[in-house]
């Protein structure tokens, strides 16, 4: 069917024949559903639009399209044709036109011509209408869309003038101002910011709101003033329109013949906004439906879920009972013509019997044609509908801090949701907050604990848990989050195009227009780092006018500690891609760098009295011939002078008590000599030191512990003094450092395209040449910046990434043998807090850093700008450049960053576990993490066996799985044991131990081989749960795609980033978590939630609720279809199987269509089988629901069984009762019809579980619009069902008491054995809800009666009677009256 739509999409393209307009991509996997979307060749050329290639500018974009777009699938003149070829599709449609073109044919009619057409003309209309008005609403949100205003160059007039949106051709120079929707993808030329950088917000696109940072074509030279034909002569090499939005590739070829690379940072993207920037210029690459995020809409997803493909087998199941039924009619036929003689009665006696009785197969099937429940699959999309409705404004749902509730992105798979067996989970993120604290460092081998930040956490837990209280209210209409809404916002120019966005934008802008801005990643507990007394009291000897000497006391840091220290911070300063922003003046640029807080005399006699350079450490002298700044000529002597080392402590900085008498000793501390950014004042001058201050002053002052917490204080209200800056950050981890680094005077100020402002401890504000970014990407795992030191002028390298790799590219320097001694210790104390910091289950990242010489770094930058510059395998070239810069690194520290849980994970993973499911954590984070997130998630219990697969071969990978699997089976028995000792008489599933796998990322790669795939899989089935730590999102998506396929179970996953997204599309149901790392996740997952712990509810009691209401109304309706068409079947064999029917056609064609039409919807929408109270107290609920499935072929079979046992009744009662009579076909087919109808509605009534006064209402009118239809019938209609005449027939059954008798006994004798049967097997063999249920009743009667007793026995006068609805009381555990 999709390569079906697909050949559909082709034929509109050449149908259409307009470059200028496009259609919608094809859908996800078609062609290919695992590469990007392309058009056929490899590369794209572009040229000025009326630039000096004319002739080049025709010859090659004729082929490109234009940017005008169209999303709507008819027009006036195809609307008809087309959407009856669509509607003609659906095997439903087919199936009744079929049967309507077969009613034509006079030598097989059964009813009316008309008669037939009625159902297919309501089915075609009714859609007809639906699709109609969808596609007008694409018309004119299109047409909004194209009359979009835009400045575009115009090479007659030599000047920019406004032009359509839809005008705008590739090859045009567009202007566009701050707060602009960009209308194309294009090529950034021009920015009026100074350093050539463009800020665009890309919410529309993929919902972050953080600023993204674009820069303008390295080398051009237009950014002196804006760019115009006169000036632009070169020739734009790039790939072809693909959807990746992360990547562009090509290259800008100048007259001369010189070639810039060009890359993602240079492409302004279609639907984003700018910001931040006053007016920027750009040349269109690609237009229209060419713009990535065109290609990228991709319309609703679509998965057929396991009860559908069920329901196909059981549809083939009623065709073949239809065409048994067909030929028994037809041989029946056949032979009671041979066999007659004599007729009384007029016979067509030239056909032969056997000719007759094909006639009959053929008519049969036109009356027969409600055996197949086609109507079953529109009723099936109507009840979804439903459902959906109520899960989305479900209150326990919805997240009120972020205004957003649960998106059902895929609208046909809800009922997969109470069938899953395994789950799938990322960490960070999804069972973590996401929200990144800094909590701890390592410096120089130093740990400083930072426990005054740690209790400060408590503190912030404490108050979110009091807020936790407060009412929530679902706001109406779509929420600001709403995640699957397309709304157009014209305010501030502000178009959403077929992307995620809120429709209730405007009105927050309008209303808090006024109020400082947020941004991502930027909450108190982010912002408000505390520092650690010990580390300030070090970083304090910066403003020291003393060398720190190794002698002195044990307190005193060396000066190549302070080194370490300062680099350390430095790197977490500037290695990132922070954008700066002030919340009192939005997207507005900071203004250039204030005064340095000391004068360089001042900096230069600080260093001296270091004697050394600070940023020098560890790097080879400078070369012969290279530029020498001011900062490193003040810093020659420090080149040569010498330096005391000294070997860092073993264990935790020294937090020690102060000594008694030291109190006194804070008085004669200058705030001069501290940490102190409230000493900036204007001037520069305002932090000199004073040099008379004596050697002893300073050391007194520098080992008073007592002044350490007056230190903390101090840089806490420097730091609220100063302007508040606004980081905005792809990640939480970037802010929670940059929030680190500035808690130490640290702080980055501003960033351009090629430089950085930055404030550091002791200095004051400087300038640094941003000369490249390496960014993070999940194969290097590592991120890094090249800059030249503004003290040192050297090249240095800054990395930050995982301590997996990180541990390896940092080496022991060649050296003397004591700096190599030295170093050696740094590591090994690094790497044990490395692990200190993975028990306590903190994200860990090292930094490290790399002094290049020129002529390396030279050579390295040829490399590096021949790879940028290349399309084909660029990707693969910049890899290596970055690796082969990112070799011998200095170890400088680690950090430890909290993540911590969200609210109510464990309790609702310990649900999922109780409810059978089994949950798998796949994360990149360490081992010992995970360990940690696991115990504290309860899947990793106490009483649980850890397995942990880790080695770095593929034999030696095959051997552990063996080993592990022998110790797995050894161990089942004697936990088996164990568990019957421990639980013996009393079943509890939280007791049970079992075996917990623990396999990292290169383990997993050698387990997912073919080899080692089965070994693999029967471990794990026998292990409770597994964690795969260190993961990639490739192998994510692997291990969901081996347990979906070989075990053939219901897997679910869930994540929140755009690593989880291959896991998501892999599972048979992906839920995304609208977080902290965009809205990736969701764009591509079938459900959308907020929290981890909606999962609980969604999957116990929506799931639940959705699979057994379809389950059991697919039942319902396979039974009413059987049990009505068996009536006609059974009245063949006393019309000599003729085709006849005792009832007039108009009936027959609406009893299905429209009398029992509406009943079985509200049981499908609001029927509960439990009460969700019962079944979030008790998941087990949700296991038995999935082992003792209620749509199973044997159910069918045993629903077709009862119809057509009450199908025999509802025949032959009726039947014997007027036995004998002259009574007529439709005065016999009236009482037939009547019971019918009854039985219907309360075989529906006994099955429903819930009964409120819908359902009563429901079942009232769908009896009474039958009774009305027949008499209105009765009394009015002369020539309506020729050639029998219904004229009084029912008003004259109606009279009769016999009537009513016979219709009350076919109903009881009909039901009878169903209630007697549900009564029995509740009574013998009780549902689990049942039981739960039954075991609630009994509690509280037993609670009310023990309540009335205390009564009795405690009753005085004055009293108040306790009773069990005193809402003030809560039962007792323990018996109060024995």
């Amino acid at each position: 069917m999709e390569r079906l739509h697909w050949v559909q999409h082709r034929c509109r393209q050449l149908l259409e024949g307009n470059s200028g307009q496009g259609w919608y991509s094809a859908p996800d996997g078609l062609p290919n559903k695992s590469s990007p979307h392309r058009v056929s060749g490899k590369r794209r050329t572009v040229f000025a639009r009326h630039g000096p290639h004319q002739q080049e500018f025709e010859a090659v974009s004729k082929s490109y399209k234009g940017n005008a777009i169209h999303t709507t699938k008819y027009s006036l003149l195809t609307f008809i044709p087309m959407n009856l070829f669509q509607q003609f599709h659906r095997v439903a449609n087919l199936y009744f036109l079929f049967l309507a073109l077969l009613n034509w044919v006079p030598v097989i009619e059964a009813f009316q011509k008309e008669i037939t057409m009625i159902p297919l003309l309501v089915v075609l209309a009714v859609i007809a209408i639906k699709d109609a008005l969808e596609d007008y609403r694409r018309y004119l949100f299109d047409k909004n869309v194209n009359n979009n205003v835009v400045a575009v160059f115009c090479g007659k007039e030599k000047a920019y003038i406004d032009q359509c949106w839809k005008d705008v051709q590739v090859g045009d120079f567009v202007r566009l101002s701050c707060n602009e929707i960009i209308p194309a993808d294009m090529l950034l030329l021009y920015s009026s910011d100074p350093h050539g950088v463009c800020y665009i917000e890309t919410a529309n696109l993929d919902g972050e709101t953080n600023l993204k940072q674009r820069q303008v074509v390295l080398d051009l030279q237009l950014q002196g003033g804006e760019v115009t034909l006169e000036n632009f002569h070169s020739r734009i090499e790039c790939e072809n329109p693909n959807n990746d939005l992360s990547r562009f590739r090509g290259y800008i070829e100048h007259p001369n013949g010189a070639r810039v690379g060009l890359h993602n940072n240079n492409l302004l993207l279609r639907s984003c906004t700018i910001r931040n920037t006053e007016t920027v210029v750009g040349i269109v690459v690609y237009a229209g439906h060419e713009t990535k995020a065109m290609m990228n809409n991709s319309g609703p997803r679509y998965k057929r879920s396991q009860l559908e493909k069920r329901l196909n087998t059981d549809v083939l199941w009623c065709v073949l009972l239809l065409i048994v039924m067909c030929l028994t009619a037809a041989i029946g036929h056949g032979l009671w013509l041979k066999n007659l003689k004599d007729p009384i009665y007029e016979v067509d006696s030239e056909t032969s019997p056997a000719l007759a009785g094909f006639y009959v197969f053929w008519t049969m099937i036109i009356v027969l044609q409600v055996l197949i429940p086609i109507s079953l699959y529109v009723s099936i999309e109507i009840v979804k509908l439903g459902q959906i409705y109520f899960i989305h404004n479900d209150l326990a749902l919805y997240n009120e801090q972020l205004d957003s509730r649960i998106q059902c992105r895929a609208l046909n798979i809800t009922e997969d949701l109470g069938q899953i067996q395994y789950l799938f989970s990322d960490k960070t993120g999804t069972l973590t907050e996401n929200k990144m604290v800094f909590r701890r460092c390592s410096i120089y081998g130093v740990e400083y604990p930072h426990e005054e930040n740690g209790r400060r956490l408590e503190v912030y837990e404490a108050e979110k848990n009091e807020a936790t209280g407060r009412s929530l209210t679902l706001k109406s209409g779509c929420s600001r989050k709403s995640l699957s809404c397309r709304s157009l916002s014209c305010n501030r120019s502000s178009v959403s195009l077929h992307t995620l966005t809120a429709e209730s934008e405007e009105e927050d802008q309008l209303s808090n227009h006024n109020q400082p801005r947020t941004s991502a990643f930027c909450s108190r507990v982010t912002k408000d780092v505390v520092p650690d007394p010990e580390l300030v009291r070090k970083l304090n000897w910066l403003s020291s006018p003393v060398l720190p000497l190794s002698g002195s006391s044990s307190g005193t840091p060396s000066s190549l500690e302070l080194t370490y220290i300062t680099d350390f911070f430095f790197a977490l300063a500037i290695c990132n891609s922070v954008v700066v922003s002030l919340p009192s003046q939005p997207r507005v640029v900071l203004p250039k760098a204030r005064t340095p807080l000391k004068s360089l005399e001042e900096i230069k006699l600080m260093f001296q009295r270091f004697s050394f350079s600070p940023f020098s450490a560890f790097s080879p002298p400078q070369i012969r011939g290279s530029p020498r700044t001011l900062a490193s000529r003040l810093f020659s002597v420090g080149k040569t002078g010498s330096f005391t080392l000294s070997t860092p402590p073993d264990s935790t900085a020294d937090t020690s008590e102060p000594e008694p008498g030291r109190e006194s000793d804070l008085e004669s501390t200058s705030p001069r000599r501290k940490l102190d950014l409230s000493s900036r004042l204007e001037g520069g001058d305002a932090g000199q030191m004073e040099d008379r201050e004596t050697e002893d002053d300073i050391q007194e002052s520098m080992n008073n512990p007592d002044g350490d917490q007056q230190d903390v204080e101090d840089l806490g209200r420097e730091v609220d003094s100063d302007e508040e800056l606004l980081y905005e950050a792809e990640s939480p981890d970037e802010a929670a450092l940059v929030h680190a680094a500035q808690a130490y005077s640290c702080t980055l100020r501003r960033r351009c395209a090629e430089s950085l402002l930055v404030d550091l401890p002791g200095i004051g504000s400087l300038a640094v040449q941003l000369l490249h970014i390496l960014p993070f990407d999940s194969n290097r795992k590592r991120m890094s910046v090249v800059v030249r030191h503004p003290l040192s002028g050297q090249v240095v390298v800054y990395t930050k990434g995982a301590d997996s790799v990180m541990m390896d590219l940092t080496e022991t320097p060649k050296g003397a043998e004591q700096v190599q001694e030295i170093y050696s210790h740094i590591r090994e104390q690094t790497q044990k807090h490395l692990d200190s910091y993975a028990r306590d289950g903190l994200r860990t990242l090292c930094i490290a850093r790399k002094v290049l010489e020129e002529e390396e770094y030279e050579v390295w930058l040829k490399k590096q700008l021949l790879a940028e510059s290349s399309i084909e395998n660029r990707e693969e070239l910049l890899l290596d450049s970055a690796q082969r810069l990112e070799t011998n690194l200095t170890l400088l520290g680690t950090t430890g960053i909290v993540d911590r849980l969200q609210e109510e994970a464990p309790e609702t993973i310990e649900a999922l576990q109780r409810a059978g499911i089994k949950v798998w954590v796949l994360t990149g984070d360490k081992k010992e993490t995970a360990i940690n997130i696991a115990c504290a998630c309860k899947i990793l219990r106490p009483n649980d066996q850890l397995l942990t697969a880790s080695c770095g071969s593929k034999d030696a990978c095959a051997a552990l799985l063996e080993e592990l699997k022998s110790e797995v089976q050894r161990g089942d028995a004697g936990l088996t044991e164990q568990t019957a000792a421990e639980n013996h008489g009393e079943s509890s599933s939280d007791n049970v131990a079992g075996f917990i796998l623990v396999i990292d990322g290169c383990t997993l790669d050698w387990a997912l081989q073919e080899e080692l795939k089965g070994d693999f899989l029967e471990l794990s089935c026998r292990c409770k749960a597994v964690i795969c730590c260190r993961s990639t999102p490739l192998q994510k998506s692997h291990v969901v795609q081996l347990i979906r396929d070989k075990l053939g179970v219901m897997t679910l996953a869930v994540g929140d980033g755009a690593n989880d997204v291959s896991m998501i599309q892999t599972a048979d149901v992906g839920i995304g978590i609208s977080g902290q790392e965009g809205m990736q996740a969701v764009m591509s997952s079938d459900f959308a939630i907020s929290r981890f712990k909606h999962l609980r509810k969604l999957m116990l009691v929506h799931g639940h609720w959705c699979y057994s209401r379809l389950a059991n109304m697919i039942l319902y309706f396979i039974y009413k279809n059987v049990m009505y068409v068996n009536l006609l079947f059974w009245y063949q064999f006393f019309c000599g199987f003729s085709g006849s029917v005792m009832t007039n056609s108009w009936v027959l064609i609406l009893f299905n269509l429209l009398f029992t039409s509406v009943p079985p919807l509200i049981y499908g929408i609001l029927d509960q089988e439990t009460p969700a109270e019962t079944l979030m107290e008790l998941p087990e609920l949700y296991h038995a629901s999935r082992t003792s499935k209620v749509y199973v072929p044997h159910m069918v079979f045993i629903t077709i069984s009862d119809a057509f046992y009450q199908s025999l009744v509802c025949f032959f009662v009726p039947y014997f009762a007027f036995r004998g009579s002259d009574i007529g076909e439709l005065s016999f087919g009236s009482p037939i019809n009547t019971s019918a109808l009854l039985i219907i509605l309360l075989h529906q009534v006994m099955e429903s579980h819930t009964l409120t006064w819908i359902h009563m209402l429901v079942l009232v009118l769908s009896g009474a619009s039958y009774f009305g239809f027949v008499v209105l019938f009765s009394l009015f209609c002369v020539t309506c069902s020729p050639p029998t005449n219904p004229l009084g027939v029912e008003t004259l059954q109606m009279s009769q008491p016999i009537f009513y008798i016979v219709c009350a006994l076919t109903t009881v004798t009909a039901l009878l054995p169903r209630m007697l049967f549900r009564a029995l097997h509740n009574t013998f063999q009780p549902s689990a809800a049942l039981n739960s249920a039954q075991m609630d009743m009994v509690d509280s009667e037993k609670y009310r009666r023990r309540m009335q007793r205390w009564n009795v026995s405690h009753s005085t006068v004055n009293r108040l009677p306790v009773c069990a609805d005193n809402p003030g009381l809560e039962p007792s555990t323990t018996s109060l009256v024995s």
